[in-house]
This record gives C-alpha cells, structure tokens and sequence, in this order.
C-alpha cells in the first residue's frame, strides 16, 4: 500500500506527495525510499503526535495562521505573527484552502522548522542565538536538512 493512501487530513483528502516524501525519509532507516513495517509503525506515532497538537487547535480542519503561531509558541519559538503568516502563504497553496493548512501540511511546516532550528543550534556552540557560516555551508546545512 502506498504511505499517501495510508494518510488523510479532516477532509479525507490524502497527504500531499512533498509531506509523505518527507516522512519516508526521516523513517527510511536504509535509505532505499521506502519504510517497512517498524518504520510505518514508528511514522504511524509521529504522525498521531502531530495529530494532537493539530487538534489542540484546529477549529476547522485546518490551521489559520493565528492558530499556527499559538501551536509553535507552544513549542518554544519566538516567531512573529508575520512569519507565521508567510508560512502558511507558502504551504496553504497545497493544502488547498487559502490561509490555512490541513495536517499533512502543519506536519511538515513543524518538522522542518524543527530540522533548521537543530541546524541552527548546532552551529550556535556559544547559543547567542547568532551564527556566522559561508554561502556554501548554508546551503549544505539546508539540503541536508529540508531535502
């Protein structure tokens, strides 16, 4: 069985194709694209978790940006309502309502900004909250995270 068959939002649309790649790969222990049965099972709880938080503040099977700022405030960042709001501009086009995002696309909005943010960390040894790194290193730290 395809993951994306296995997936739906409130809606009862599937997963979109980039959040279900996403999550193969974070499960995908041999790095052949594909998960066996632990590793749906694992994915199956990471979703359910996601899942939750969603809940906490879904008020109609999609997330607003207000709601997306309350759930990652609770998650320990300090964003500003205007980035939330240029998140869910950029991922609200495949979720498919206009200034909101259904699960598939909360759950890949917070597992990214999960990805960058230890990305940043890492590199933040002095954890002043500023790093310097190249272009180049940029990029790399990107690709290796969001890709």
């Amino acid at each position: 069985m395809d993951l994306k068959q296995a997936l739906v939002n409130s809606n009862w649309s599937t997963f979109n194709d980039e959040t279900c790649l996403m999550m193969i790969n974070v499960f995908d222990k041999t790095k052949c694209g594909r998960i066996d049965l632990f590793g749906f099972s694992a994915l199956w709880v990471f979703m359910q978790q996601w899942r939750q938080l969603f809940q906490q503040y879904d008020r109609s099977g999609c997330v607003s940006g207000t709601e997306l700022h309350q759930a990652l405030s609770q998650m320990g960042y300090n964003l500003s309502p205007q980035f939330t709001e240029m998140i869910v501009a950029r991922y609200a086009a495949s979720s498919g309502r206009p200034g909101s995002l259904q699960l598939d696309c909360f759950i890949q909005v917070c597992t990214q900004l999960q990805n960058v943010t230890q990305a940043f960390w890492e590199k933040d040894s002095a954890m002043t909250g500023n790093i310097c790194m190249s272009y180049e290193d940029f990029l790399s730290t990107t690709v290796n995270r969001l890709m």
